[in-house]
């Protein structure tokens, strides 16, 4: 997260900068009063906005820029230099903006606008007029991220969430992150204060089970009797954690961690000197582990491959992965799976025995998939969308960890479990839904961090031939380029966000992205 106590750095450039400090195309970072600001040259023009990313306060004089946006080097944000507003989520937030003067060959940043400009919206597509009604099922990623874009595009009609969790959509990669370490306040949670939903009048509905879609009367169903109609509806329920088939899988002190509520759970077990099993390690196990060891809880990690992540991020991240974590204390048992667990002891399939206060399952999720199964919705490995994210039945669409999308890149049908892909296909639903005709040919990302370390992942490589690397992951400065027949399908990446954000932009404009591998 942002931190407002540093103090500002570089050029005051309420003085000014000489105009010869900042070619066409290119950033400088510098202060006004205490506040960090970012100038930008493209062309003949000089755009100024906060140097700090709105979604954890990454350093965006570190990004990319890319016409005329600039892309946070942490999580992959794109903001428009021009208006300020949060192009690509995470960031949902837009950056101030402040006015430039060029006087005496100098660029000189004077007062910051009231507010980020907007960028005008299209009457055209903006909304067919408030007798219109958007359902949303789901309060996730997706789910919220669209109602977030419907309204500043411009939607005016009415518009409905139902989600089927007790909290308000919150930031669920902090869960196994900075929250369940118990570095990260409450407030830091919730995607949106409560005031959001009254002022932009969405009809947020908690607790709220749908249990029939109608595709031809366009109405949803829900569990509480009440039922109500649709011209347009978004369908995105998410996954559920996989739980353990084994004798005592269902004990009260075994938990998984998807939601709120289960990571509270967690940390109401996860006290000083106690001792917690995780089974399987996965990115929710590894993180989790990462955040109780700064809890002093002790950690036994229980998985059946030889390397954690290899499967995802080859054997040598895997080997370096595993060296961070014992280096903090965990314990792995690799190559073994769990035979049995009662209220004090997990037992493994070599009759080793392991004390334990607390179970914490992270063996992976499965997408819901019921309710469109329900509805009669063609699925295969997930629900079915074209390029637009709309399913088979018309006025229906589908994002997020449900959705199976025509990947342009790999030429292949994807779902993909991030929350970064499911925030984009949110809003790519929000202006399809609007009449944009817009296809998602958005590249998966995601990160994951683990004590200081975080990893950076573009692209999706479910096999590779060939693992080009450049540096060192236990110097905690690597590139990893996954290969299939001479084509770069994923990058990954250790403390390089430059470098992950050229591969990104590579990817999206058609190209692999290149490097050398280091021998």
């Amino acid at each position: 997260m942002s931190d407002a106590s540093q103090p500002a750095n570089g050029p005051d450039l309420a003085a000014g900068v000489p105009a010869s400090l900042l070619a066409e195309g290119t950033m400088l970072v510098g202060h006004v009063g205490s506040k960090p600001v970012l100038v930008a040259r493209r062309g003949s023009e000089v755009f100024a906005v906060d140097a700090k990313c709105t979604h954890y306060g990454g350093p965006l004089g570190e990004g990319l820029m890319v016409g005329e946006t600039v892309r946070c080097p942490w999580h992959h944000a794109c903001f428009s230099l021009r208006t300020g507003e949060a192009l690509e989520a995470p960031a949902l937030m837009p950056v101030n903006c402040w006015r430039v003067e060029h006087t005496d060959g100098r660029y000189i940043v004077r007062e910051r606008m009231k507010e980020a400009r907007k960028r005008k919206v299209d009457s055209r597509t903006a909304s067919s007029g408030k007798s219109e009604r958007i359902v949303i099922i789901g309060g996730g990623a997706a789910g919220f991220a669209a109602a977030e874009m419907l309204r500043r595009e411009g939607f005016d009609g009415a518009l409905t969430m139902l989600s089927a969790d007790d909290s308000a959509p919150y930031d669920r990669p902090n869960l196994s992150k900075d929250y369940l370490a118990g570095t990260a306040s409450e407030d830091w949670i919730p995607l949106r204060p409560a005031e959001f939903y009254v002022d932009g009048n969405i009809d947020l509905r908690l607790r709220a089970e749908v249990v029939v879609i109608d595709p031809a009367a366009r109405s949803v169903k829900l569990a509480s009797g009440d039922s109500i109609t649709y011209t347009q509806l978004l369908l995105a329920t998410g996954a559920e954690p996989l739980r353990l088939k084994c004798q005592g899988a269902e004990l009260p002190h075994v938990l998984t961690l998807r939601s709120l509520a289960d990571c509270r759970a967690i940390i109401s077990h996860a006290k000083p000197g106690s001792r917690t099993v995780i089974v399987g390690a996965s990115f929710i196990g590894l993180e989790a582990a990462a955040a109780l060891r700064q809890r002093q809880v002790e950690v036994h990690v229980v998985a059946p491959e030889a390397r954690p992540m290899e499967r995802v991020l080859g054997p040598a991240m895997g080997d370096f992965i595993r060296s961070l974590h014992e280096s903090h204390g965990v314990v792995f048992h690799l190559g073994h799976t769990v035979s049995a667990i009662d209220t004090r002891r997990v037992k493994l399939d070599d009759g080793a025995l392991i004390d334990a206060g607390l179970v914490l399952i992270g063996i992976g999720v499965r997408p819901r998939l019921a309710l469109a199964e329900r509805t009669g919705l063609a699925i295969d490995h997930g629900v079915l969308v074209n390029e637009y994210l709309e399913t088979s039945a018309p006025g229906i669409f589908a994002a997020g960890d449900i959705a199976r999308w025509p990947d342009p890149l790999s030429g292949e049908r994807l779902r993909i479990e991030h929350w970064v892909v499911a925030e984009r296909q949110g809003q790519a639903v929000a202006r399809n839904m609007l009449g944009r005709h817009e296809p998602f040919a958005g590249v998966p990302f995601f990160w994951t961090q683990q004590y200081d370390v975080s990893i950076d992942y573009v692209g999706h490589a479910t096999a590779w031939d060939k693992i080009d690397q450049q540096g060192d992951p236990a110097a905690r400065d690597v590139a990893l380029w996954f290969r299939r027949s001479g084509r770069t399908l994923a990058v990954s990446t250790i403390f390089r966000g430059r470098e992950s954000l050229q591969a990104e932009l590579a990817m999206e404009q058609g190209c692999s992205p290149g490097g050398q591998a280091v021998v």
